[in-house]
């Protein structure tokens, strides 16, 4: 029995993602960066394999559709939006 629980569990969290975007839909600012964060999240987890990203909020980003990830026990991309919040770009930083 636990396979019909698995579909409306997913729609379940598809609903509560749009409850994200419903609350600041009048916003459009606000709607491209919470775009953005989904997006570069999206891309750096598919890009390196990983679950668990996370957007850096410790660090500071003064460039408008910019955002820092953090992959779990790795290093931190990069990741550039276009206006819309689209990720178009990812780059993993490296110290050296």
């Amino acid at each position: 029995m636990p396979f019909p629980l698995r579909p409306a569990l997913l729609i379940t969290l598809l609903g509560l993602a749009a409850c994200d975007e419903i609350a600041v839909a009048n916003d459009p600012a606000a709607l491209a960066d919470l775009r953005g964060q989904k997006s570069c999240l999206a891309a750096v987890a598919k890009e390196t394999g990983v679950s668990g990203v996370a957007i850096n909020t410790s660090r500071p980003v003064v460039e408008l559709y910019r955002y820092i990830v953090d992959v779990p026990a790795a290093g931190s991309w990069a990741c550039i939006t276009d206006t819309n919040g689209k990720a178009i770009e990812i780059v993993e930083q490296r110290s050296g």
